[in-house]
């Protein structure tokens, strides 16, 4: 039998997880298949159950609404996803099933290649990172952020906002309401200070299709500010528009999509994917 591996959700047509796969097993020249399959709530347990005996599985992805669900499913749960509270990626392993969480990678990775003085800054330097939303996509990214960054979250209900604050550690005063979010300086810094680094992360739905965008006005930002949006339909949300019409560093949505993809892809196949292609695979995604 052909191995494989698959992505699961409700719904689930939208998924660009096979595409992302199925280039990789071609340019590696591995025999197998990656799939998309439409798993709703009523039947996640039976479908992990009879994976679990199905020696072909290499494995899942999970996306909306099972992230959590899947949790008291699996056997074991890596701590990364263990402090998220998500899990996003399920591989077998030794008869057992192991929970991962791939998004945390997929922040970092693109943050490190955008920052590449993380690890170097001095602790008088000032690095902050705001997360807009409070949401799952918003836990991975302090998961993410807070090895990296002071964070701070901003979502439309502000004690939501506080709450994910707190979970991470940060004070009550980290978290607040969508009409705070703004500039961070550091008092020592004056405006020409080069040393100052800050990270806007949106993590809400805000700016995909059909969404208002985020109310964020980037006028008074660092000229060394990354703006990361983890929204990938658009792909040119309203948020990056902004931020390259001022000058502003960007991260979008499919380069958190591909190396969280990428993580998971060397948990189901055992081998790394071929990452000097992104551009070919970018293309492809967005014909």
């Amino acid at each position: 039998m052909t191995p494989y591996a698959e992505v699961i959700g409700d719904p689930i047509a939208q998924s660009k997880s096979p595409v992302i796969h199925r280039f990789w097993l071609d340019a590696l020249g591995i025999v197998g298949d990656y799939r998309r399959v439409h798993v709703t709530p009523e039947i996640l347990t039976d479908y992990i159950e009879r994976r679990r005996h199905d020696p072909s599985w290499r494995g899942c992805n999970v996306t909306m609404p099972h992230k959590l669900a899947v949790m008291d499913l699996v056997d074991a749960v890596d701590p990364i996803a263990e402090r998220v509270g998500a899990v996003n990626t399920i591989v077998p392993h030794e008869g057992r099933l192991i929970g991962y969480n791939t998004d945390v990678g997929g922040i970092i990775e693109p943050l490190k290649r955008h920052d590449r003085r993380i690890g170097e800054y001095a602790n008088h330097v000032a690095t902050y990172a705001q997360v807009i939303g409070a949401g799952g996509a918003a836990r991975a990214a302090g998961v993410a952020l807070a090895s990296l960054y002071d964070v701070e979250f901003y979502n439309r209900t502000p004690d939501k906002a506080v709450a994910l604050a707190e979970l991470f550690g940060f004070p009550s005063h980290s978290g607040m309401g969508l009409d705070r979010v703004g500039p961070i300086r550091n008092a020592d810094d004056g405006p020409d200070d080069q040393r100052y680094s800050h990270v806007v992360f949106n993590a809400s739905s805000m700016g995909m299709i059909g969404q208002p965008p985020v109310p964020i006005d980037l006028d008074s930002y660092y000229p060394d500010t990354i703006v990361f949006d983890a929204v990938y339909a658009p792909l040119e949300t309203p948020l990056l528009a902004a931020a390259r019409a001022r000058g502003l560093r960007t991260v979008d949505g499919l380069e958190m999509l591909i190396g969280q993809a990428a993580l998971a892809f060397a948990l189901f196949f055992g081998t790394e994917p071929p990452r000097e292609r992104d551009v070919e695979l970018r293309a492809l995604l967005t014909a």
